[in-house]
């Protein structure tokens, strides 16, 4: 599963990047540094992995992971192709959800690719862009469908009404998660087309170090202007959060963190973010060799989440033995959960909660 992370030229999405990954994309204060979309593999902060490595003791502990892409920035005209824009739009299309960096901060040394700071601009020239190449995507499957339904073919007609009011939706200026549809006509005509706009997004407004720890009047406007999409706002001090990844020790970091008035990075918070934009939760395997986090969909049943460990898992499930994380650290090893009777046995049809810790028995 990946998040794309997507915005204008130099707003801070390749510095972001770095952070988040480490993988040291090149950044740098003019517009389309970043050509080939940059991949990196991040793991997902999670304070109860510490917590069982310290009751386990294990050889090695593997935590969840999420895959960030990060997109050249997209300008006015992309989706007519300007600025290797077709490319850009092609990459965001193959990514699960949008991470959408917004420039929330004043600084003259650094150039705005439109000279001046306005998020609220900046989204909407990206939003008219995305929406511009899925009304393309409507306009080409409303031909093909409108032909079949003016035979009479009733299943036709109403995949061309749904898909007329995706049109005249994306022709105001509305996303397609804004439009209104109910979860059926979303599921059947919508889903498939993969459209650009429907991708759960989280707007991340880049600050300065000052607006760190309470956001500023830029991030209370873009919360304002997506209050409609069900979308999420985070903020955070990419620069700031670059320094911190350069210091060498733990401490250091925690020293700097404190400094500032913050508990953690801001890009933990977004990491988390993104696991869950994705619609992602994690269950726990835990035994002396490793702690591992596995990371399945919410709404996962118990085979379906054996076969994230190997496929003859879920083929031949015969019952999942489950302990729920809290009572794990109540009780503090496995032993000791199963003598105060606290692990079930569980079926194919158990829905896997976040934090379980599991074993699965089965027969190949």
């Amino acid at each position: 599963m990946k998040a794309g992370i997507v915005g204008l030229p130099n707003v801070g999405k390749s510095t972001l990047f770095n952070c988040l990954s480490n993988a040291k994309a090149q950044s740098a204060n003019f517009p389309f540094c970043t050509i080939e979309p940059n991949i990196g593999v991040v793991n997902v902060p999670d304070n109860r992995m510490e917590k069982l490595e310290e009751l386990v003791s294990p050889e090695k502990v593997i935590p969840a992971t999420v895959e960030i892409v990060d997109i050249a920035g997209l300008v006015k005209g992309a989706s007519k192709g300007e600025g290797l824009g077709n490319q850009f739009l092609g990459n965001i299309r193959e990514t699960d959800a949008i991470l959408h960096v917004l420039r929330c901060f004043d600084n003259d040394n650094i150039v705005h690719v439109d000279g001046s700071v306005d998020p609220i601009r900046d989204k909407e020239t990206i939003d008219m862009e995305l929406q511009l190449k899925d009304l393309e995507s409507v306009e080409k499957k409303l031909d093909k469908v409108n032909r079949a339904a003016k035979t009479g073919n009733k299943e036709a007609q109403k995949e061309a009404a749904v898909l007329t009011s995706l049109k005249e939706g994306l022709e105001a200026g509305t996303s397609v998660r804004a439009i209104t549809l109910s979860d059926d006509d979303h599921a059947e005509y919508v889903k498939p087309l993969q459209l650009i706009t429907d991708k759960p997004v989280m707007y991340v407004c880049n600050v300065d170090e000052e607006a760190a720890t309470n956001g500023n009047a830029y991030v209370e406007k873009v919360k304002e202007a997506v209050a409609n999409e069900n979308a999420e706002v985070i903020f955070l001090a990419v620069g700031t959060e670059a320094d911190i990844t350069e210091l060498d020790t733990y401490e250091e970091r925690q020293m700097f963190l404190e400094d500032l008035g913050l508990s953690e990075p801001g890009s933990a918070k977004l990491i988390r973010g993104a696991y869950k934009l994705l619609d992602l939760e994690t269950y726990f395997t835990a035994g002396e060799k490793e702690v591992r986090a596995w990371t399945i969909p919410v709404g996962a049943t118990a085979p379906q989440a054996a076969g994230v460990i190997h496929t003859d898992f879920e083929k031949g499930f015969i019952r999942a033995e489950v302990i729920a994380y809290d009572d794990y650290v109540q009780y503090g090893s496995e032993s000791k959960v199963k003598e105060a009777g606290k692990m079930r046995v569980e079926g194919k049809e158990y829905v896997v909660k976040d934090g379980d810790v599991m074993h699965f028995r089965f027969n190949v």
